[in-house]
């Protein structure tokens, strides 16, 4: 029963649930990091195989009983790039600003509409899939309002000097390296207001090397770990500002 229940959970994953950690019954850590990067590499390829963007750019899964969606094209069909870290990003063809782009600085105080998840990758039986999937923040469903600098892309000075561990006064501690180095990629706009219709721009997926991997990281989500979890963001750059000195 428990092969039957995981088959039809990884099968069934999208990226808009939200599991809960204690549903992860059969992930058992790899003593060699090597071979869980390996798994974050098959189950990222495969969440682009499944997976397509709706006309606002939303990640939706393949349907396998409604052809509506037959003629999508899949995440891996669309033009992206691979850094080095191993981090994937999709700019969305016709989404990016036009008028009066922004360039995006390390540093930038930056606003965005944003859903952020992340994603625990483990080899079952010979399969590699995503097997749990944990909302990180969700501005599109949840008030629909822009995030403005979140931690997880800068950690704030005056967040690091209040905390009482050294380990959580490094800025790795908050931020996942690799959203940080794609985003710098994409162009935002140039201060769109709150209430302007989202068009989202593209995908960054984040493999667990270039995220906390084994590493003590803020608690995102509670008392679950994040080790080892990958991390896909869609997001629209609405605004970006200078940060001021000492931030």
């Amino acid at each position: 029963m428990k092969k039957i229940f995981l088959y039809i959970l990884a099968g069934s994953l999208c990226f808009t649930a939200c599991k809960k950690d204690d549903e992860v019954e059969t992930y058992k850590e790899p003593e060699d990091i090597a071979v869980q990067n390996n798994y974050d590499d098959q189950a990222i390829k495969k969440f682009m195989n499944e997976n397509y963007l709706d006309a606002q750019g939303n990640i939706k899964t393949f349907s396998t009983t409604d052809a509506s969606d037959d003629n999508e094209k899949k995440l891996s069909d669309l033009p992206y790039e691979t850094l080095p870290s191993g981090t994937i990003y999709i700019m969305r063809e016709g989404a990016q600003p036009t008028t009066d782009p922004q360039t995006v600085k390390p540093d930038d105080i930056l606003t965005m509409m944003i859903r952020a998840n992340g994603l625990l990758a483990a080899g079952t039986d010979g399969n590699v899939n995503f097997i749990t999937n944990l909302k990180i923040v969700n501005t599109i469903n949840d008030n629909g309002l822009p995030l403005i600098d979140p931690t997880f892309y800068y950690a704030k000075k005056s967040i690091r000097d209040a905390a009482t561990t050294t380990v959580a006064q490094q800025r790795s501690y908050y931020e996942i390296e690799g959203f940080n180095e794609a985003i710098q990629k994409f162009k935002a706009f140039n201060n769109l207001s709150s209430g302007n219709p989202y068009n989202l721009q593209g995908v960054i997926l984040v493999p667990s090397r270039a995220a906390f991997a084994r590493d003590p990281h803020y608690p995102y989500v509670g008392t679950i770990s994040l080790r080892n979890y990958s991390f896909i963001f869609n997001f629209q750059i609405y605004g970006r500002a200078d940060r001021p000195a000492g931030q």
